[in-house]
C-alpha cells in the first residue's frame, strides 16, 4: 500500500486523526502539544495521534494529501479541518465542539 493509501485509510477510518510531532502524551512541539489539549478540551477523548517524526514517508505524503505546509493537521470524518491555528479559532468560536459532536 502506498503513502497515500495509507492516509486515505486513516483518516476516513477513524472519526479524529491528529498527525502531529509526537504523541498526545509527549509533544514534541508547542503547536503539537496546543492541539491535542484542544482535542481533549472539546470532549475528545479518543482520537488516532499520528507521530510524523516516527514516519517520515507519512510527513512527506500529507504534503501532497492536504496541501498543507505545517504540523499539526487534524481530520474529522475524513475531511482536512486545518492546524493548530485553525483549531484554536474553531474552539474559542464553538465551531469545533459542533462539528466533532457530529463525528461518526
Amino acid at each position: 500500500m502506498d503513502v497515500q493509501e495509507v492516509i486515505r485509510q486513516q483518516v476516513t477510518t477513524n472519526p479524529v486523526v491528529l498527525y502531529m510531532k509526537g504523541t498526545p502524551q509527549f509533544p514534541q512541539c508547542g503547536f503539537s502539544s496546543n492541539a491535542s489539549r484542544i482535542l481533549k478540551a472539546a470532549g475528545v477523548d479518543k482520537f488516532l495521534a499520528v507521530n510524523m517524526l516516527q514516519n517520515l514517508d507519512i510527513m512527506e505524503g500529507m504534503k501532497t494529501y492536504a496541501n498543507w505546509p505545517t504540523i499539526p493537521l487534524l481530520f474529522i470524518n475524513g475531511e482536512f479541518i486545518g492546524g493548530s491555528d485553525i483549531m484554536t479559532e474553531m474552539f474559542q468560536s464553538g465551531e469545533l465542539q459542533t462539528l466533532l459532536a457530529k463525528k461518526d
